[in-house]
């Protein structure tokens, strides 16, 4: 894979996300259901003690890019019990998509809104008359899928009906925590009825038993892989009336059992526990949850556990639209983490074995933390104080398990999805709001351990400063998202009284500051001390993570006054980000699905902008987080099922919607502070879990009274715009008054503080002023200033890389007319006895032969450009990682490339690098043609390179080397290279039959 949610935009690109079209007037359809919905709801929009169930509508963020599933669930519960209509397609991640017209049955474990499909395991299908076993069940007509419409679909929380309009069939389904029941209602009296229990559905099957015990029982395993590599799945599944006979197909690629049931049955109910250890702890969890056949009940059961969650913060507002969104943004939240160990404590670890949890805290599963940790685990600090506990045990166990904090845990699988580890972050944030029933000291040697493992660029993070575009694709957003960790790291063990401990991470929590040009005060990727050039803000490239300079250039949340600083001050910080929501929204550089909702370029659809309304608080312009935040929840969360502008992300993109519609957002958990955003509702009443009873109140409420005049806690006014966490537990009344113009109030400093602490702590690293490495005569190199320092106090100091034992002072610039790599670095007086110095950083300067000249006569990719037209013949040989942008990509095209030389060239060598990178459709070509021409005119063919299938199997990405040796002494004038696309992916390629990528770059001259 070639990155957790960038392999998806591969599949779209090459037309792998096939999914259905969408039915015909769905607006018509969604217009209907929200009427219907309404109608429901509106009765008890003003009652405080109403349900808040009724304004649940799972079907929000089932359409579009939010990957959501409307089916049955209980709050942080095991089972999802919802339709499948999708078997693959970035917008199928979750199985279901509002625009598909089929469903091809019902499963039991979904993902909501992640950008990876996986889950949706055993998949059942209740079939009438004859049944439809044949190959190629999956295109509709030749299979069991069945049309549906929205009009007869309901889902609400714990429950979901719909009827399959072919069939005639009506369905039923609800869950509990680790156990559900289906209902199926056959209109149709003719022929036989029959379930369908399919275990190939969606993931590949490693394992697999089907057992049937009796007439009533069914019992089996599931072992699989997608994006959880092996995931353990096990299921005890009872009728309530016999079938007659069953029948287990065990032939390729078809592993399912079809139950025969009588002619006569009008009604089938199963109920169903399901396991990641056994099939005796799926029997185990059914009898513990689900004891007779009342369906209602257990509807009952889950909808009053809904009821518990969701009235923990109880709203007053008369606006049912209001309402809706907030609690089915509080109800995305609380679907995940997922509960993982089962009634008697055991559960299948990190380590694949079986543990036992032996005071029955429960484990749970699908730790979506790059996403959830800026705002779904803040909430939770709020109104789920033991999960948050019970979460970080979770953390402290899979450590123990494998060496490493989760990063993306799923199914007990470590995924390595994203970047940073920000487990590290729910834990800091925990213990420095006192939430602390976890091993602390377990937890901070946890943390320090995960920071310094030798992957992901971590130690270029702790050696040198930073991260280099060479090193580490996604170089600046690891960067700047490390040093946060680094900051919580710090937060935690300050907290916890280990100074020495907490001064090395406040210090490594600064490295960001490398990553800023001060030139043109955007965080850019750099190869040593050079700067990534072309540079362009709006590129999308993978120096950044689902996103570009515009979208991280603000990341340091910690230190947004260190930040502040480099920008120029709190007026240059406004003027920035107003530059950021009004700028054209045009994106360029490679295609990215996750870069949407935008305004200018915030791109509210996907994490890395969501803290950044929130930052006018740190200029002189407050008011301004008070306009955007409004608009953002106007503009960016819908009713209807489009009404997500990204993907959901596992409670993420709705949690900023429950903080801030409530007036609060912390934008650097690990410090305990909340910013003031702009509330929503005319009351919010929080049940904390401390016993005592948080109220916020808005007074003077309305579209039009958007900014906050005053702050006043109980009836006292309330400096600043931000509250401690400690002052929101002592409960009590939080009160904003709103007003139509922009009120005086104080604005915020940060967590670190000012630059003081980098001038007595921590030296940036220096940077050249060059912005290319090549050169055809001779170059002039020169450094820039070093940020934040006083200048008078700072020296740079250089040496060359092939004499490193002599060190000279830089002075004013280098001039060379020969290839050189050179090493600087800072050292900084902070006073007349005191010096410190940074990392050395290299530049290498490469000059080309100004009588070589290539034609490129192919089209690369333009989000693998490399350095442009002449990056074959520039110099730089890239490495093993195609995304830190040193290879040319080419997809589904041959490369063909003219080189002449202007006096002509004796060779005995011509060739090309290429990589291979086969999980990410990167295949070495098929064959390398050379033809060669003494008179600049006429070309004659070499013997042909061929190169496949010497490497036609999986195995790390490695570059290879492709040379043919010359047999003439007379210059060269010109060569021709073809480099031909090894073609479609092979049978045994994880996706068989598509196209590959070609990667190439340095072409050889010897």
């Amino acid at each position: 894979m070639i990155n957790c949610k960038i392999t998806f935009f591969l599949l779209l690109f090459t037309g792998l996300a096939f999914g259905q079209s969408g039915v015909k007037e769905i607006k018509k359809g969604q217009d209907a259901r929200q009427q219907s919905f309404h109608r429901g709801a509106t009765a008890a929009a003003a009652n405080e003690n109403s349900s808040k169930t009724l304004f649940v509508d799972p079907f929000v963020g089932t359409d579009a890019h939010g990957h959501t599933y409307p089916g049955a669930a209980a709050p942080f519960g095991m089972m999802q019990l919802s339709p499948d209509t999708r078997y693959e397609g970035w917008d199928g991640c979750s199985g279901y998509h509002y625009s598909d017209s089929i469903i091809y049955g019902f499963s039991h474990t979904h993902l909501s809104g992640t950008g990876i499909p996986d889950y949706c395991d055993l998949l059942i299908v209740p079939q009438n008359g004859v049944p439809k076993t044949i190959p190629g069940y999956k295109n509709a007509k030749e299979g069991y899928g069945d049309r549906f419409t929205h009009d007869n679909e309901k889902a609400s929380p714990g429950s979901y009906e719909v009827e399959l309009l072919n069939q005639k069939i009506k369905v039923k389904l609800v869950a509990g925590v680790r156990a559900g029941m289906h209902e199926y209602t056959f209109s149709n009296a003719k022929g036989k009825k029959f379930i369908l229990i399919d275990l190939d559905h969606r993931d590949a099957l490693l394992d697999y038993r089907l057992n049937v015990i009796d007439k009533k029982t069914v019992s089996g395993a599931r072992i699989s892989s997608s994006w959880a590599k092996e995931q353990h799945f096990y299921f005890h599944l009872e009728t309530n009336i016999p079938f007659e006979k069953s029948r287990i197909f065990k032939t390729k690629g078809d592993h399912k059992l079809l139950l025969t049931f009588p002619s006569s049955t009008e009604k089938i109910s199963i109920k169903i526990g399901i396991s990641a250890v056994d099939e005796a702890g799926a029997k185990n969890n059914l009898n513990d949850e689900i004891k007779d056949w009342n369906m209602d009940a257990l509807r009952a059961k889950t909808v009053q556990a809904w009821e518990n969650e969701l009235s923990r913060i109880k709203l007053e507002t008369e606006n049912v639209d209001l309402l809706t969104k907030f609690y089915t943004s509080l109800y995305h939240s609380y679907l995940q983490p997922n509960i993982f160990s089962d009634a008697d404590g055991r559960y299948r670890g990190l380590d694949k074995a079986v543990h036992t949890i032996e005071n029955n805290v429960p484990q749970y599963t699908v730790f979506s933390l790059w996403d959830t940790y800026r705002a779904t685990h803040p909430l939770y600090t709020i109104t789920q104080q033991r999960r948050t506990s019970e979460f970080i045990q979770t953390f402290l166990r899979q450590y123990q398990q494998s060496g490493d904090l989760p990063v993306w845990e799923l199914a007990g699988n470590e995924t390595e999805c994203m970047i940073g580890y920000h487990s590290v972050s729910v834990i800091a944030d925990a213990y420095v709001k006192g939430l602390r029933n976890f091993d602390a000291d377990l937890a901070l040697a946890a943390a320090q351990n995960t920071s310094k493992l030798n992957e992901f660029g971590k130690t270029f993070f702790r050696n040198n400063g930073f991260i280099g575009s060479g090193d580490e694709h996604e170089s600046v957003s690891k960067n700047l998202e490390f040093a946060y960790d680094d900051f919580c790291i710090a937060e935690l063990a300050k907290a916890m009284g280990k100074t020495d401990i907490a001064k090395e991470y406040t210090k490594n929590s600064l490295n960001f500051i490398n990553s800023f040009d001060q030139n043109s005060k955007f965080m850019r990727a750099r190869n040593g001390g050079i700067w990534h050039s072309p540079f362009d803000p709006a590129e999308v490239n993978f120096n950044y993570t689902e996103a570009n300079s515009w979208q991280y250039s603000l990341y340091a949340p910690h230190a947004v006054d260190v930040l502040t600083e480099l920008m120029g001050g709190k007026d240059s910080l406004e003027a920035w980000l107003d530059r950021l929501f009004t700028t054209k929204s045009d994106l360029s550089g490679r295609e990215q699905v996750d870069i949407t909702g935008l305004i200018g370029q915030y791109a509210h659809g996907n994490e890395p902008s969501h803290h950044m309304a929130y930052l006018y608080n740190y200029t002189n312009a407050p008011h301004k987080t008070q306009e955007y935040t409004d608009r953002i929840m106007r503009e960016m969360y819908t009713t209807l099922p489009d009404g997500l502008s990204g993907n959901e992300d596992c409670g993420q993109m709705s949690s900023w919607f429950v903080l801030s519609s409530m007036g609060i957002y912390q934008i650097a958990p690990g410090s305990s502070f909340f910013d003031f955003g702009r509330p929503l509702m005319d009351k919010a009443s929080i049940q904390l879990e401390n016993g005592k009873r948080l109220i916020i109140k808005t007074r003077n409420n309305s579209k039009e009274n958007i900014y906050i005049q005053k702050v006043y806690r109980g009836e006292m006014p309330f400096e600043g715009n931000k509250i401690s966490y400690e002052n929101l537990m002592m409960g009590g009344e939080l009160i904003f008054e709103m007003g139509p113009k922009p009120a005086k109030i104080a604005t915020n400093s940060s967590a670190i503080g000012s630059k003081d602490l980098v001038v007595n702590e921590f030296v940036p690293v220096p940077s050249f002023k060059n912005e290319t490495r090549t050169f055809t005569d001779f170059i002039v190199v020169q450094t820039n200033k070093v940020p934040l320092l006083d200048e008078k106090r700072v020296e740079i100091e250089f040496r060359y890389v092939d004499d490193i034992e002599r060190v000279y002072k830089f002075v004013d610039s280098l001039r060379f007319s020969n290839s050189k790599s050179i090493d600087i670095r800072t050292v900084y007086h902070p006073s007349d006895k005191a010096m410190l110095r940074s990392a050395w950083v290299r530049g290498e300067f490469i000059k080309l032969d100004p009588s070589t000249h290539m034609e490129l006569k192919s089209n690369y990719a333009n989000q693998y450009p490399s350095t442009g037209a002449n990056a074959l013949i520039d110099g730089i040989s890239g490495k093993t990682d195609y995304r830190t942008g040193e290879y040319q990509g080419y997809w589904e095209n041959d490369v063909v490339a003219e080189v002449s030389f202007d006096n002509g060239k004796v060779l005995s060598e011509i060739g090309i690098g290429c990589l291979q990178d086969m999980k990410s459709w990167i295949f070495l070509p098929s064959k390398i043609k050379i033809d060669i021409s003494y008179d600049g005119l006429n070309f004659s063919p070499m013997t042909d390179i061929s190169v496949f299938p010497a490497f036609s199997n999986y195995q790390s990405p490695s570059r290879y080397e492709f040379t043919q040796q010359t047999k003439n002494t007379a210059p060269i004038k010109k060569v021709r290279i073809s480099v031909l696309n090894h073609g479609i992916t092979p049978t045994w390629h994880e996706s068989p039959g598509n196209s590959t990528w070609l990667f190439v770059d340095e072409l050889i001259f010897r």
